[in-house]
């Protein structure tokens, strides 16, 4: 009697896996033609896009669409380096953060004391506020005389805001965003360390993540980009190089080109201690009031909307986004070198189709 007990379990037990096993593949089919639908803007002859998901730690997507370099016929990999442009705030604030770790730092510290070139307008000024916008700073960009063809650099930014005498509000009174205050934490870097902005990422955050392919681009000096994207608008239906334009030069607001490969390996330093400690996170991913959104927070380098953290960039020819489900330890990445179409709500879709089903709408 119990033998054939036995067999009846093992035989339901049998079923029960198959079942399970060609539900899976199921909902891996369905979700592969969902993904396929929403990235098919970005196949084809075009200039394209890199797409990555992890989820639990593991890259359940990494795939590539579309041309990296249009003229020159080279298609998009998973190893395709992307200007981040605003992305690249998380990294500058990380190494803002990294300093604060080795005592060097305070993030209560007053600009000046490490920028004595800005005025005395400037002086209530700290650290933390350039780190969630909340400074008053002129925006350098509106600074730039309108013929302008040279690119300006990081110090052309800091002697365009050291000009001004003046702010939009009192600092920490409001919030307002601020690509030069991201300009001015890239140079604190540099004098608090003692190194160049991108030697010290290199040295301090690239390298220790095994993000090799990585670089904070300088225009005056190498090295090249390493399988470079290049950025495309389109216009009276073709598709123009747009590559860069006189702000391209700056690098703590944007300068970082990077990979989906290499982004797997900062997604996984934001779960535990091997680059930033649990205080530093925290302060990273915590809504700094006040907002100008009540729906969307912002920490140091990184938006807060309900469960999620993220940020997008944009720049001439390049649009790129990271959401973070944290608790639900799923991760999307879409970097693109074209200015079409924006990839936060593709993101976000694709995100969801990974959360567990009590998690989405």
């Amino acid at each position: 009697m119990k033998k054939g007990a036995d067999m009846r379990n093992a035989t339901i037990f049998l079923i029960a896996s198959v079942l399970l096993t060609v539900g899976r593949c199921a909902l891996a089919q369905t979700r592969a033609e969902e993904i396929g639908a929403l990235m098919s803007r970005y196949a084809g002859e075009g200039p394209g896009a890199s797409l990555l998901v992890i989820k639990d730690g593991k890259a359940v997507i990494r795939r590539s669409y579309g041309y990296a370099n249009l003229e020159k016929r080279i298609k998009a990999t998973p190893a395709t380096n992307y200007r981040l442009a605003s992305v690249t705030k998380q990294f500058t604030a990380a190494g803002i953060l990294l300093l604060r770790q080795d005592g060097k730092l305070r993030l209560g510290d007053p600009i000046r004391k490490w920028l004595p070139e800005l005025p005395a307008t400037d002086a209530a000024i700290t650290i933390h506020d350039l780190l969630d916008h909340t400074s008053g700073l002129i925006d350098y960009e509106s600074l730039i005389p309108a013929d302008a063809t040279r690119q300006i650099d990081d110090d052309d930014v800091l002697r365009l805001i050291a000009s001004q005498h003046r702010l939009y509000f009192k600092p920490g009174s409001a919030h307002r965003y601020s690509n030069g205050g991201f300009v001015l934490l890239g140079l604190i870097i540099q004098r608090v360390s003692g190194m160049d902005l991108a030697d010290f990422m290199k040295q301090r955050i690239f390298r220790p993540l095994g993000m090799e392919h990585t670089l904070l681009y300088e225009h005056h000096r190498g090295p090249r980009v390493p399988d470079r994207a290049y950025g495309y608008s389109h216009s009276d239906g073709k598709w123009t190089r747009t590559d860069q334009d006189v702000t391209s030069a700056t690098r703590g607001d944007g300068g970082i080109y990077t990979s989906i490969d290499d982004m797997a390996r900062w997604d996984a330093a934001l779960n535990d201690d091997r680059l930033l400690d649990a205080a530093s996170r925290q302060m990273a991913f915590t809504p700094q009031p006040p907002l100008d959104d009540p729906d969307v927070g912002y920490g140091f380098g990184w938006r807060i909307s309900g469960d999620t953290v993220w940020h997008s960039g944009e720049t001439e020819g390049f649009r790129n986004v990271i959401i973070r489900w944290p608790k639900q330890r799923v991760t999307v990445v879409i970097l693109s070198n074209r200015n079409d179409p924006q990839p936060y709500p593709t993101a976000l879709t694709i995100g969801k189709l990974f959360l567990p089903q009590s998690d989405t709408p």
